[in-house]
């Protein structure tokens, strides 16, 4: 796992400078003269001082970084019009610290739809707060709050290096992006053929159908029944991506009876050539037991989206979802498919403006819109 940062600041304390100068009267103006060259040094000393110790520290320096996005949607669902909203999506400020040159710590704090609290639609979270241990040249371990090792998006979600408005709803609904779990890790890689690896065990979901809403996000979750997950990838070519990752969870609900055992299956291939850039990515949950007649045994999804550079800060793309929802023993079968197409407009290379329009069939709602988008990142 590699960790960037991409800005550093160096706090020091703020010294409020007193009065220095008064209005003497002619018996004691040069003992006042005496009293301000005093004050003046000792503040300049307190100015001064900070800065001494920071630049004789060896790896002390807080890192900070972050990014956020704000959508305007206009998708009416199941045909009726008025659904049009505008939401601060995601307030997003990293945090971190380097210990010594093998030992790091990094965090992430999320403000999701602009306010939170009793009654409100918003919500702050913890999505990332681990230490990370390297090794050797080739091997590394993490420990503490961290993004299970899946999918494209669920570890790289900022806004100017993905199409679209929103996320893609195979890897917000199957995988489930923005996916976090507490636990430890291990990685490794073999950098001369462009393979890695990554072993996590690690709290599990509490969910039955609804995939999604049974992320614990690690706030007193249920760890009766933890889960591991595997990884391996090949990126030994410029511009390819190969990956595969598996987990294994010994109860998806975390209580006797309901659903049991459950599996994820997930992998995906990114491509980019030039100007010309494809992705592809299939993920599928296999779970065993029963929650009562809403139960969905078997979900999976794919997405295809192959995007075009016309410029080097415009780019269009196209994707097609589907999403499909069975139960075995009663014969149920939905199949959510959801098209979309539009532009990304980069002004900076780290801020981007986002354009695109959705259609979908009946069994995804109907929604056929258009959305607008302004993301960044630092």
């Amino acid at each position: 796992m590699q960790i960037i940062m991409h800005r550093i600041y160096i706090s020091v304390p703020v010294v409020i400078m007193p009065r220095l100068f008064t209005h003497p009267g002619p018996l004691s103006a040069q003992l006042a003269q005496k009293d301000v060259m005093t004050r003046i040094k000792s503040n300049l000393m307190l100015l001064v001082l900070p800065l001494l110790l920071l630049s004789g520290a060896s790896h002390a320096e807080p890192e900070i970084g972050g990014y956020g996005e704000l959508h305007y949607n206009n998708v009416p669902s199941s045909g009726v019009n008025g659904d049009e909203t505008v939401d601060f999506h995601r307030f997003v400020l990293f945090f971190g610290h380097e210990f010594s040159e093998d030992i790091h710590f990094f965090s992430e704090v999320e403000l999701e739809h602009s306010i939170a609290g009793e009654g409100k639609g918003g919500e702050v979270e913890l999505e990332q707060a681990f230490i990370h241990f390297r090794l050797n040249d080739s091997l590394s371990a993490t420990a503490g709050l961290f993004l299970v090792p899946v999918g494209i998006v669920n570890e790289n979600h900022e806004p100017p290096v993905f199409y679209g408005v929103e996320r893609n709803p195979v890897e917000k609904r199957i995988i489930p992006a923005t996916w976090w779990e507490a636990g430890a890790m291990m990685s490794g890689t073999l950098p001369e053929i462009g393979f890695s690896y990554d072993l996590a065990y690690h709290s599990g979901l509490d969910a039955g159908a609804n995939i999604r809403s049974g992320r614990q996000k690690v706030s007193g979750a249920e760890v009766e029944n933890k889960a591991m997950t595997g990884r391996v990838r090949y990126s030994g070519q410029p511009g390819l991506e190969l990956a595969a990752t598996v987990q294994y969870q010994e109860d998806l609900d975390q209580i006797e009876g309901g659903a049991d055992d459950a599996v994820l299956i997930e992998t995906h291939i990114v491509l980019n050539k030039g100007a010309y850039g494809a992705r592809g990515l299939y993920a599928a949950w296999d779970i065993n037991g029963d929650v009562g007649p809403k139960y969905l045994s078997q979900q999976t999804g794919y997405y295809l989206e192959g995007s075009y550079k016309v410029a080097s800060a415009w780019g269009v793309f196209g994707r097609y979802s589907m999403l499909n929802y069975r139960r075995t023993d009663a014969g149920l079968e939905l199949k959510e498919k959801q098209h979309t197409v539009g532009v990304n407009y980069w002004p900076h290379e780290d801020v981007v403006v986002k354009a695109d329009i959705q259609m979908q069939n009946d069994d995804a709602g109907d929604g056929d819109g258009f959305n607008l988008g302004i993301g960044y990142q630092f």
